[in-house]
């Protein structure tokens, strides 16, 4: 062997060395991983929603349906402004986004069939995570993994992306009748079943309305937020009513509480829609004030 040829195999025994994948095992595992999730975001099967006492659930409607399937890729490598290429390594360490917020609508249509309906237009540009019929029947839409687009332009708080961190719950009210025992009560069950799964916050259960003032009224007044309330799911007002102290500021409290008050009688108005019901105006009578010190106590505690 000459010494020009000795050279070419040295180079190419390099360059083989230097080929070889030194994160070929943990690709591996997050190959897997990653089917595994996939699995998880794309399976159908209904899921029974736990019963739960003292409220009486029809089991025939205790189901979840058909959900969105959807797909996971790796990502390989990306251009950047300043000339680099990212490089593609996957971690093993990692997992599905899980929900921190619940957000309650009504559908503001005549029936279930129409929602469904809705939700399977691509013009529509609307959807959420589940609906409830007026019977009780409890229709999944989405993986709770998944985003759906049922807050809009919505925030609580610092949280902008109210889509991102939130599961959209949809009941079948055109916003002028009353909610039917059978809906709430399907309603406490899938709610027990999502606070548990992805341990939300008592206080991250919302309406519509919470998230964008002025803009969204749902759900309406005759929503029973006070017996959801009493079950875990979302705080009330004290039934004896603290006075504020003199120097109460509603604005900064209704923000605390995670009110966009940039239109302070819009946020005054949402706040009344929750928690008193009764009148939902924006006047800020001594009953209005102390409920708005009350939630804010129990949200800053």
């Amino acid at each position: 062997m000459t010494k020009k040829h000795f050279c070419y195999l040295i180079l190419a025994l390099i360059i083989t060395g230097c080929s070889t994948n030194p994160y070929k095992t943990t690709e591996k595992v997050y190959d897997q991983q990653l089917k595994t999730l996939e699995n998880q975001i794309t399976s159908k099967e209904p899921q029974a929603i736990p019963p739960v006492s003292p409220v009486v659930i029809d089991t025939t409607y205790a189901q979840q349906l058909g959900i969105v399937k959807d797909t996971l890729s790796k990502t390989g490598s990306t251009y950047l402004l300043n000339g680099i290429n990212t490089e593609w390594i996957g971690t093993v360490n990692f997992n599905l986004r899980k929900p921190s917020f619940i957000i309650i609508h009504h559908t503001a249509q005549d029936s279930i069939q129409q929602t469904i309906k809705t939700f399977t237009k691509t013009k529509t540009q609307v959807s959420a995570h589940y609906i409830i019929s007026e019977n009780g029947k409890v229709v999944q839409m989405l993986n709770d993994y998944l985003r759906a687009w049922h807050a809009g332009a919505a925030t609580w708080g610092k949280n902008t992306d109210i889509n991102s961190s939130s599961i959209g719950i949809e009941l079948d009210n055109n916003g002028f009748k009353p909610f039917t025992e059978a809906q709430i009560g399907s309603l406490v069950a899938l709610l027990t079943k999502l606070k548990k799964d992805y341990n939300i916050p008592t206080q991250n259960i919302l309406g519509h309305a919470d998230i964008a003032p002025g803009r969204k009224q749902d759900p309406s007044a005759l929503f029973p937020w006070k017996t959801l309330a009493e079950k875990g799911f979302g705080i009330w007002p004290d039934t004896i009513l603290e006075e504020a102290p003199f120097d109460f500021k509603i604005e900064p409290a209704l923000r605390i509480i995670g009110y966009n008050t940039k239109n302070l009688s819009a946020a005054i108005m949402a706040f009344k829609l929750h928690y008193i019901q009764t009148d939902v105006t924006a006047t800020l009578d001594r009953k209005t004030i102390d409920t708005i010190y009350s939630i804010y106590k129990k949200q800053v505690q």
